[in-house]
Order: structure tokens, then sequence, then C-alpha cells
């Protein structure tokens, strides 16, 4: 599963390189936000969660070691095509002038497990701090608005008892105190130095980038630069090469095989797994989140049509109201008021039965008999209403 973004010769575009590098931290809060969904109907999947940087770490060690060992290329950087190779720089006379010369070999051992401290062990570790930082700043947060709580001895806890006793309490929550007040010291130290510490990794990190875009470089990151390592595409000889020398791997390892013909076949099919596993592990995961978010958008979809409330159309107007026998009969021009037969000079309307006068009539009318002059039903001047546009 290749992603190939375009550019010419073997050096990677800048392009290529950042989405590699950033593609761990998107898998990881993609597989952090699926497991999260999952979680709501499946409570056990919490202590997962709890140990989040644990479980990434596990994860992410298997995938790096397997990519490397066999790619000599981290997880992201294999998805993308690129390989890494060490370099050499050696110094050639040339017309008695000292040229640099570069070649490019495959990884050593050493590289290789450098490579998977670099990768799994540093963000790890990062994580945690980043973790500290966050509780001694929201526990300065707290500080600064509720003032600290001094956690005193209570003397009465004390009182009583033989000196033996109270001298081996002593002593061990002397111990104790001091572990606690080490502990302390160590992550109000971690919580005033990581920000330094995050600003000058995060601007060397910058540095170097900028450098490659500007093709200053050939190291993109300064952990590839003390590795003393190029990351570079990978051509089709070097994938066919890579996929011949995978499957004598495999083959040695099945002819290392010992014991009973059950066992071997038991060993085998073990070994067919796992290859299958970790074959497909890179499509998988990707496939994974993909799959788990079309199904987090599935039931959230669901349940908002579910939760949603139910529109219902207006209802009906209710009928106009009957028109007395013995009320005054409405004109066939609804512009024309039904008390004085012309057309209506400042439009009023009887709120109790809803038919318009002119407000001069309906008032005198309402103020005299206190009703409606049309359906005759009880009324008083203040059910008169003024239209500012006549109906």
């Amino acid at each position: 599963m290749l992603f190939q973004v375009g550019g010419q010769g073997s050096r990677p575009t800048f392009f290529e390189m950042a989405a590699a590098q950033q593609l761990p931290s998107s898998l990881r809060a993609a597989l952090t936000y699926s497991l999260g969904v999952l979680a709501l109907r499946r409570p056990f999947l919490h202590k997962v969660l709890d140990y989040e940087d644990e479980f990434f770490a596990l994860l992410t060690l298997l995938l790096e070691t397997h990519s490397l060992r066999n790619t000599d290329a981290c997880f992201s950087e294999s998805l993308y095509g690129l390989r890494r190779r060490a370099v050499n720089v050696k110094l050639k006379n040339v017309n008695s002038e000292a040229v640099e010369q570069i070649q490019q070999s495959s990884l050593e051992k050493r590289q290789k497990v450098l490579s998977v401290a670099f990768l799994v062990v540093l963000p790890y570790l990062k994580s945690k701090l980043y973790t500290i930082y966050n509780k001694e700043r929201e526990a300065a947060l707290q500080a600064s608005l509720w003032g600290h709580v001094d956690d005193r001895l209570n003397e009465n806890d004390y009182s009583g008892g033989d000196d033996h006793s109270f001298a081996s309490s002593s002593a061990s929550d002397r111990g104790g105190s001091a572990r606690i007040t080490l502990a302390k010291r160590i992550k109000k130290i971690i919580g005033v130095c990581y920000p330094w510490i995050h600003a000058g990794n995060e601007g060397l990190a910058f540095a170097y980038q900028l450098l490659y875009l500007l093709d200053a470089t050939g190291f993109y990151s300064p952990g590839l630069h003390a590795l003393g390592v190029h990351v570079c595409r990978a051509t089709g000889q070097e994938l066919m090469d890579t996929s011949s020398r995978i499957s004598r791997i495999r083959s040695r390892e099945r002819e290392r095989l010992r014991g009973p013909p059950w066992l071997k076949t038991l060993q085998g099919a073990l070994l067919s797994c796992s290859y299958a596993v970790l074959d497909y592990a890179q499509t998988g995961l990707i496939a994974a989140v993909f799959f788990f978010k079309m199904m987090e958008w599935w039931y959230q979809s669901a349940e908002e049509r579910m939760s949603a409330p139910t529109v219902y159309p207006p209802p009906p107007p209710p009928p106009p109201p009957k028109v007395a026998k013995e009320g005054i009969p409405l004109p066939a021009d609804k512009a024309i008021c039904p008390l004085c037969s012309q057309k209506r000079a400042n439009p009023s309307v009887v709120s109790v039965s809803g038919f318009v006068f002119c407000y001069t009539c309906v008032f005198k009318y309402v103020s005299q008999y206190k009703r409606c002059p049309v359906t005759l039903m009880p009324a008083t001047v203040d059910h008169i209403r003024r239209l500012f546009q006549d109906i």
C-alpha cells in the first residue's frame, strides 16, 4: 500500500516527509477516538483507555520493530514507499581539493535499535511528561484560586500506645513522606522545565524542516541527524528485494521448527497467523479506523433521528365565528365598516370575535352594549385592538 506524492529522484519531497511524520499522532488520535466510541457500549474498554500511553507504545513497538526489520523503514515511512539509509560521509581529493562524498547503505542493527528507541521510547516519555505538566498546571491554577491545602497531621492520632509502635510508625511515615516529597519536587521541576524543553525541541525540529525544505540539508529531523540516517524513495527493485528477503527469512524460521509433526503443524499455523497479521497490519489499522468512524457516524445519525423531536404539521385555523341573527349583518365589501357602512378609518378588531370595524364606531358600540356588534359575544373596550394594516 504505497502513496507516492510525486517529485523526482530518490529524495522525498517535504510533503511526503511531513505526512509520514504526522501519521503516528493522527493514527493514535483516531484509535483513541474509536475506542472511546466502542467503550460507550463495551465498558471493559475503559481499562485500555486508562493505559492509553502504554497500549499505544506497545502497539507502536510491534509495528516499528517489524517494519524496520523487514523494510528498513518505520511504519509510516513504509506506507509512503520510503526507506532509511545509513549515511557515510567521506572526503575525496579531486584536483587537490577536498570534496565530500556521501554514500548510502542499508541500516545497521545498532541504527535499527536506536530508530525504535527514537520512534517509541521518546514519544512515550514526551507523552508522560506532558501529562505531568498538565497536572501541575491544573494544581497551580487551583492553588491560585483556592490557595494551598496544608496536609497537617492530627496529634490525637499519635496519642496513646507504646513507645515501640509509635517509633516504628513514625519511621515508616518519615520514609513515606520523604518519597512523596521527592516525587512532588520532581513533578514541580518537570512542570517548570517542560515548556522550555518542548519549545526548544519544536524550534529545533522547525529549523531542520525549514532547511530540508530549502534543500540545505538531507536530514528532515534532528533524530535522523543523530542517527546518521537519510530517508529516500524505494525503487521497484528494492521492493522486489524486500519481498524476496522476507520470504527467505520466513522460510528459515519454518525450517528451524523442531518437535513432533503435530507440534510443527501447530507452530507453522501460529507463524502463518502472525505473518498474516503483520503483513496486513498497515492496511488493517487504517481500514479499522475508517470502519469505526463509519460505525460511529451511523450510530450517531440513528441516535439523532431517535432523539430528534417529532415535528407535527401546524393545526388548521379555527372556523370563523358565526354571525348572530340579531347582530349587525356583514357587508359584501370587506373594506366597509359594518356599523357605519363606510370605508373603515383607523381599523380595529374585537379580539373575542375577530371582526374589524372603525375604531370610533366599535368603541362607542362596545362601550354602550358591552358586546361584539356582529356575534353579540360579550366584550369590553379592553378587547379592542388597533390594526396597523387593513385586512
